[in-house]
């Protein structure tokens, strides 16, 4: 039975001759899966709350318009501007709210770009109804403070105009699109799209209604990433001038708006550079901490350096064909991988002895990271995890990082670790029997690449796929979900644009293509172009290693010289070894002569006050249960000991000397980020990108397509990528691929690397093994003849 307005009040009459004199609305955000959704009996009609915000707002004006002063004629000027702009959004999301189901996978996956602009409008206004409530209820208080909540209203009437203006575009590419299409047919621009209506304010998405359209238990962790990245703006272009930076970046926690004006002019401005130095924070000394102290524990957690030399495979068809190691952009170069397992298994190398069997499963993995930052170690948290509750090997590839190694180096790396796997599986102890890729933003698009690759070659393909928010065609071809990224306090339009520049094309780079190819293999072409002096990032995190690179560079005396650094429970701890002439360093080794690849490329220059990374001890024996307590408090000393070492030596880092200088014009343009916004950004994110499907899977042919495996993608209703995922479940649905979709509430893109911080993204992540679980579907399996012999 629907519901009659009874007047623009809170009071509503239903056939039944009830009254309710005052609907309640919950929270923000609204829920996008229900947003669209036709109004039932007992609940509100989806107009009811803008109208109920328009009341609200009236109530407040008129009680403030005889007050003659400053901050009373603000308010009542506040609130009659969100009544305007009230008026002129409703029209515009009713429309889109009404064509939105039309664009959905299916009934049990509502989401797509126009669904989530309508739940985001929705969350502004139930976060305007909040705000104005508070203002009704508390405004005859004596401590009322009037200067705080004109600030607040003025800042949620610029945001709801800000998301009219989103609504004018929306409206643009549904005429672009056909029904049921979230590409546009016809090739156009970000800049024709934005010509069609006005500029959109971004401040307003970074202010004071920071996170609005975020669960709750995101926004403070969103806001604080957002006041380190501007605080970390500071040090990175004042070349180090720390007390300087601390200062400033204090300011960021208390005023709102200079921080939203700092940040979006860091997305309009900032380089690259800076994007790969923000992200590589993960990958510092103190956060490496975190999954040891925090994740499930690990018995093996370790390094493994693969060679650069020809790997023999076998096809479907019984032929043996050669595989070739990368050398495109920076020549020859050893690959690591990293081996995540929960127990030691028989015939896993380096690990002593085991009774635990082989595992029938193995999950290859591709850490995320915009194609340009992390690396498997700043993905471990969710990884340890997964280890934990899947009991299966994770094999997860630090392929190579763009700009200094673009597209396809990537992508050729992850082909050829995957090949190196297939003629490993005894050495990291499982019998291969179920292959099941999984990877999360730029990592998921490696991986789809790469099972084309693996299609193309006749090779044993994977049993399954699992892509979280998969960035699925690498180009800024507008959509309605990418636009989200003009809100997006973790993906920022300007980050996102840089990052595929630098990895889908090179060329526009100019000077910096030119010098890798005059290098290439002769000199380390992985060098930052730019340094900072407040963060160096290191070979390894750019895709080269200072250290021994492959196994033939290890002699035997330098692991000879390792072992005998140790004290005897490091070297119990320590799996050093070699297998199939390739290097394995586990992360329990704890040098003081020879530091193993993957520390020594992660951890700063050296200072006095340096610690090495704290290893996972084994899991314990049934003989051991007495020592358990003591082991633990020797852990946490250690962990505190080691935590204000690496505090120590970074504030040295931070206020010593830089090895890469920049010239002065550099320094002088650096120094005041707040001068570049005069220059227009849109030259620089004009640039062409090849519809290679290795590039963007979309484009892959039909007949490829329909041999992919089964797949399952995961993605979140207010992520950029949003509709690369649905259009590309479509696409395999429709070519009668076995494909599931989920789309999840209120969490960001990149949600699984706060897993240990918020409930919700733990369950997210807990969904993602219900999923890989479903590939791996060992239990259906475990009767079936194995296979796995190429």
């Amino acid at each position: 039975m629907k519901l009659r307005l009874f007047s623009r009040g809170f009071r509503f009459a239903t056939g039944s001759g009830k009254f309710y004199k005052k609907m309640d609305f919950s929270d923000p955000p609204a829920k996008a899966s229900l947003c669209c959704e036709e109004s039932v009996e007992g609940a509100p009609p989806t107009y009811a709350m803008y109208e109920a915000l328009k009341d609200s707002c009236q109530n407040n004006a008129t009680y403030f318009h005889p007050d003659d002063s400053e901050n009373g004629q603000r308010l009542y000027q506040g609130f009659m501007t969100l009544i305007d702009h009230i008026d002129t959004v409703w029209p515009l999301v009713d429309h889109v709210r009404k064509v939105a189901p039309s664009y959905d996978f299916d009934a049990k996956a509502p989401g797509n770009g126009y669904r989530s602009f309508v739940s985001v409008v929705d969350s502004c206004v139930l976060h305007g109804l909040k705000l104005s409530r508070q203002v009704c209820t508390g405004r005859d208080a004596l401590l009322f403070r009037k200067g705080y909540f004109v600030k607040e209203v003025e800042s949620c009437g610029q945001l709801l105009a800000s998301l009219g203006t989103c609504l004018h575009h929306l409206q643009t590419l549904l005429s672009w699109a056909a029904p049921g299409e979230l590409f546009p047919i016809e090739p156009h621009s970000p800049e024709e799209l934005f010509s069609q209506a006005d500029t959109i304010n971004q401040y307003c998405f970074y202010g004071r209604c920071l996170g609005f359209q975020f669960l709750p238990s995101m926004r403070g962790i969103l806001k604080g990433i957002s006041i380190c990245m501007a605080g970390f703006s500071e040090a990175y272009y004042s070349h180090g001038n720390l007390i300087s930076s601390v200062w400033t970046g204090g300011q960021y926690l208390i005023d709102p708006e200079m921080r939203a004006r700092r940040i979006v002019n860091i997305s309009q401005s900032a380089s690259v550079e800076f994007c790969k130095a923000f992200w590589f924070l993960a990958e510092s000394e103190i956060m490496k901490r975190v999954p040891s102290l925090m994740s499930s524990t690990v018995a093996v957690n370790k390094i493994i350096t693969l060679p650069p030399e020809p790997i023999v495979m076998t096809t479907n068809e019984g032929k043996e064909m050669t595989i070739l190691p990368p050398t495109v952009h920076i020549g020859l170069q050893g690959l690591n991988v990293r081996l995540i397992s929960v127990n030691k298994r028989i015939g896993m190398a380096g690990e002593g002895s085991s009774t635990l069997p082989p595992a029938e499963g193995i999950i290859f993995h591709c850490h995320g990271g915009g194609f340009v930052a992390q690396s498997s170690k700043s993905h471990e948290t969710y990884l340890r995890e997964w280890a934990s509750k899947l009991n299966i090997p994770i094999l997860s590839v630090d392929y190579s990082l763009a700009p200094q190694a673009p597209f396809p180096r990537a992508l050729e790396e992850v082909f050829f670790a995957y090949c190196w796997m297939i003629n490993n599986f005894k050495e990291i102890g499982t019998t291969g029997k179920r292959i099941v890729f999984a990877g999360d933003s730029a990592g998921a698009n490696l991986i789809a690449g790469c099972t084309l690759k693996i299609l193309e070659a006749g090779l044993r393909p994977p049993e399954g796929l699992f892509m979280a928010y998969a960035p699925l065609l690498v180009s800024f071809i507008p959509s309605p979900a990418r636009l989200l990224c003009l809100m997006d306090p973790l993906l920022p339009f300007g980050f996102m644009m840089r990052c595929l520049k630098a990895y889908a094309s090179p060329n526009a780079r100019g000077k910096v293509e030119k010098r890798s190819s005059k290098e290439n293999s002769t000199s380390n072409a992985t060098t930052p172009v730019e340094g900072n002096g407040f963060l160096k990032v290191s070979p390894s995190q750019e895709g080269a290693s200072e250290g021994p690179s492959s196994f033939e560079e290890v002699s035997p005396s330098d692991l000879a010289e390792l072992q005998a650094h140790k004290s005897g429970s490091e070297r119990r701890q320590s799996s050093d070894t070699t297998i199939s002439a390739a290097s394995l360093t586990s992360e329990h080794t704890a040098a003081a002569g020879i530091t193993p690849t993957e520390d020594k490329s992660q951890q700063e220059p050296e200072s006095e006050n340096s610690s090495t990374l704290i290893g996972e001890p084994p899991l314990l024996h049934d003989g051991e249960n007495k020592d358990h307590k003591k082991r633990i408090k020797t852990r946490i000393s250690e962990a505190a000991t080691g935590l204000m070492g690496a505090m120590s030596s970074r504030l040295a880092f931070i206020t010593g000397s830089n090895n890469i200088r920049p010239s002065q014009e550099e320094l002088a343009v650096r120094s005041n980020l707040d001068a570049l916004i005069a220059r227009s950004p849109s030259d620089e994110f004009i640039f062409s990108v090849p519809r290679d499907p290795l590039l963007s899977p979309y484009w892959a042919d039909d007949e490829l397509l329909k041999r992919f495996p089964p797949v399952r993608i995961l993605t979140v209703h207010l992520d950029p990528c949003l509709d690369d995922c649905v259009m590309f479940a479509k696409k395999l649905k429709g070519l009668g691929n076995e494909v599931g979709l989920d789309v999840l509430e209120g969490l960001p893109h990149g949600f699984l690397n706060f897993s240990l911080m918020a409930k919700e993204a733990h369950e997210g992540s807990n969904l993602c093994v219900e999923r890989i679980k479903q590939l791996l579907d060992l239990e259906n399996h475990a009767n079936t003849p194995d296979n796995t012999e190429l």
